[in-house]
């Protein structure tokens, strides 16, 4: 049974209450460019979405989001910096804080209005302040005209890739969309959803039959996976990438791209192998003209401090949900690709 408790207010009007500027939306545009000229192989700069887990705290988000843009303009003939403001969480059983959208304080109750004006404001600011427009993790395909005239990069996470709606849904974003590989690992499936993405959809949104030209800058993100006992299995390393390569060859699809996620099941969820994994990635890199031709990113989980702490935690700039690699060995990593890229 459900339990009607309040409305939401449409995207529309929620763009009116926190609007861009026209400097901002040409901000935001170059950035937009960036990104695709690294999908499509027009520039040889590596790709970076890097950020916290879950963006829990405005400030301290928006403090990340400063250093980062430091780092972002001393390394910009490299690498290209796109800060991870993730506002949805997914939880494997359902239980736990599912993020800004949810609790835009995440020790208050859960407040989906306010947190969907929480979660543009923080977009917002982000570009605004540091001319920074952001990632954002398609959980619900339904929010994300909320925030689309704000963010570069949308990624489509393991549990959702596999789902109907978000495939046809990024056929329609327009602008870089992340597939990552399902929790099982499934190489075919990934493929059948970049491939759904990128082709042409008609189908119900919302209260409107609705047409897609198809997305060309749907692509691929390896996170790792979850055998059915539960253990973590990698698939950055060189063996494996270069068997996805044939597949992503074979398949025919537009802009071939891979990004790696350097955390979930290829860390195990230790963000401090995150170091380790992007050094053996870019070494590849190096060793592989066929590697090289594909990797073209990272997705780093990052955040001020170390680790994690419980939801109720009170240490600034700590993650509440998956641990974090903290700020220092956060900006030496980023200079570290930059000097290998």
């Amino acid at each position: 049974m459900f339990t009607l408790i309040k409305t939401i207010d449409q995207p529309k009007t929620i763009k009116e209450m926190l609007p861009l500027t026209e400097e901002q939306k040409a901000i935001k545009n170059m950035r937009d460019s960036e990104v695709a000229n690294i999908i499509t192989g027009e520039s040889d700069k590596l790709l970076v979405l890097i950020g916290p887990c879950s963006a829990d705290n405005e400030t301290a988000v928006l403090d990340y989001i400063g250093r980062l843009a430091k780092v972002a303009e001393k390394i910009k003939d490299k690498v290209f910096i796109v800060p991870r403001i993730y506002t949805n969480k997914p939880r494997t059983r359902g239980e736990g804080y599912k993020g800004m959208l949810h609790q835009p304080d995440p020790n208050k109750e859960t407040d989906i209005q306010s947190g969907l004006i929480a979660l543009r404001r923080l977009h917002l600011r982000a570009l605004q302040e540091f001319g920074m427009s952001c990632a954002d993790d398609m959980l619900y395909p339904e929010n994300h005209y909320y925030v689309d005239d704000l963010i570069s990069y949308v990624a489509v996470g393991a549990r959702s890739v596999e789902n109907q709606q978000h495939r046809l849904v990024a056929s329609g974003i327009g602008m870089p969309t992340g597939m990552k590989n399902p929790m099982n690992g499934s190489m075919h499936v990934l493929l059948n959803s970049i491939h759904a993405a990128q082709i042409p959809n008609e189908f119900k949104f919302n209260f409107w039959q609705v047409k897609t030209d198809g997305n060309p800058l749907a692509h691929a993100i390896l996170r790792g996976a979850v055998d059915t006992n539960g253990i973590n299995v990698p698939n950055y390393h060189y063996e494996d990438v270069v068997k996805f390569t044939a597949l992503y060859e074979a398949s025919g699809l537009k802009n071939p791209t891979i990004i790696i996620d350097t955390n979930h099941s290829n860390s195990g969820k230790n963000p401090f192998e995150q170091i380790r994994i992007v050094k053996e990635v870019l070494a590849n890199k190096k060793s592989s003209s066929l590697f090289g031709k594909y990797v073209k990113g990272f997705m780093i989980e990052s955040y001020i401090q170390d680790g994690k702490q419980d939801v109720n935690g009170k240490e600034y700039g700590k993650s509440i949900t998956d641990a974090c690699l903290g700020w220092d060995k956060t900006e030496k990593l980023l200079f570290y690709i930059a000097e290998n890229a």
